[in-house]
């Protein structure tokens, strides 16, 4: 329920949108009302209009690097248990180093609204879509690692634009994706402290900025801590949370995985399902966040000079999931972005910053400290299926939990149209009366 001073500040934001809308300008792609007060800070240079063009030279250097590739002997196996695979990997790359293009994609930022702001020293780069329709629900989504804005870019036109994707205009969203500082177009920090908690600090000063005196959160990967932090600090202008990779783990299960044991006899049916695949994923394929998280500037050395072993790194992500269930010019526009913008090292702190606290952890993520709405979808291709009864233990304010039925890690990008829907069922019970 809305306080009465949340009401108010929602009825005076709604009225100024309705003024500005009257007088608003179209941008190149999706139609994009500015409110009044970005406006003012565009004259003032604190938020500043931004385009992509990568110097063609850079594109060049990044083929002639790809095409002079050093490849190790085959796997000794016949499956993928050693990481890539040699044949399928080179065909990849082969098709990177000649075929791709790059220009495409950024042909995909510049349709829409991008702009940059400095927020404690930092520049933050980050997409603004406002919806054409008047009483829109604004929503800030964080990707993760080894995901970009890209991650997030088809879920743009069914959640702003949703009467044109079979919605209601009721469920409209206004959009705003920022890049995680280290990752893309966003600054690289020069100094320690840049942890989820600091992240989340910054994105409520953006949407300050961007003169939303009330909105919701989102996030998958690092945007889930980052989104749970928000709540837990809990500004008056946060109506509630959706995360799809949930801290529901409790601490005494969490101690058998640590210690590699078998599952815990009390465990329902879900919870003993939750249990295997994590124990899978922490044997098997998360040796990446070990290594990122205790020495990201050496993994970093290897991640900058070579691009193939750039997409190798990103691509073999949770069994190599972005092979398996994104096409190739989609993962490929991710890995260029991480090239070109060279980020792999300043991306892979963020685990250092972390100090190997767990992402699925509920203890490491203190979600007991959370009190406003969460909301929770599950993908069945995603590291675990969260079980409900964990996530109503984490979450004391559980509104909407659903188990969807396709979907991974990457969920938006692999199920755009699936995760818009979940997002208007999960914040429809949170949007301000009309």
């Amino acid at each position: 329920m809305l306080t009465s001073h949340k009401s108010e500040l929602i009825n005076q934001d709604r009225r100024r949108f309705l003024t500005t809308a009257a007088t608003g300008f179209a941008v190149t792609g999706i139609a994009s009302l500015l409110p009044l007060n970005l406006s003012r800070a565009e004259q003032n240079a604190e938020v500043r209009p931004f385009r992509v063009h990568i110097p063609e030279k850079d594109l060049i250097d990044l083929r002639r690097r790809i095409n002079a590739t050093r490849w190790p002997s085959r796997e000794t196996v016949d499956d993928g248990s050693q990481g890539a695979q040699l044949a399928a990997f080179q065909e990849l790359v082969r098709y990177w180093g000649t075929d791709y293009d790059w220009r495409k994609a950024e042909s995909r930022l510049n349709a829409l609204s991008q702009f940059m702001t400095t927020i404690d020293g930092l520049d933050v780069h980050f997409i603004h879509v406002r919806s054409p329709h008047a009483n829109a629900l604004p929503l800030i989504m964080t990707h993760g690692w080894p995901g970009s804005v890209f991650e997030l870019l088809k879920t743009i036109g069914p959640l702003t634009d949703p009467t044109s994707y079979g919605g209601r205009a009721e469920d409209a969203f206004h959009v705003i994706l920022p890049s995680i500082p280290g990752f893309g177009f966003s600054g690289k920090p020069k100094s320690t402290g840049w942890s989820p908690d600091h992240i989340a600090r910054a994105w409520i000063e953006l949407m300050k900025r961007l003169g939303y005196t009330y909105y919701v959160a989102q996030g998958g990967d690092w945007g889930s801590p980052i989104s749970s932090a928000m709540a837990r600090q809990a500004p008056a202008a946060l109506l509630g949370i959706h995360i799809n990779l949930p801290a529901t783990l409790p601490s005494d299960v969490a101690s058998v995985l640590a210690g590699g044991g078998p599952a815990p006899q009390h465990l329902s049916s879900k919870e003993r399902a939750a249990f295997d695949s994590l124990s899978t994923f922490y044997k098997k394929y998360r040796a990446y966040a070990a290594m990122m998280g205790t020495r990201p500037q050496t993994i970093g050395y290897a991640l900058t000079d070579s691009p193939a072993g750039l997409a190798a790194w990103m691509s073999d992500y949770n069994n190599g999931e972005p092979q398996r269930l994104l096409n190739r010019d989609e993962m490929l526009d991710d890995v260029t972005l991480y090239w070109l913008t060279n980020t792999a090292a300043s991306s892979a702190r963020l685990y250092w910053e972390t100090s190997g606290q767990s992402v699925l952890l509920s203890a490491a993520q203190k979600t007991a400290e959370i009190s406003i709405p969460v909301a929770i979808s599950v993908f069945p291709d995603e590291v675990y299926r969260a079980p409900e009864s964990w996530a109503r233990r984490a979450y004391k304010n559980l509104i909407y939990f659903r188990e969807v039925e396709k979907g991974g890690h990457f969920a938006a990008w692999e199920q755009p149209d699936l995760f818009a829907a979940e997002l208007r069922a999960a914040f429809r019970s949170l949007r301000p009366a009309l």
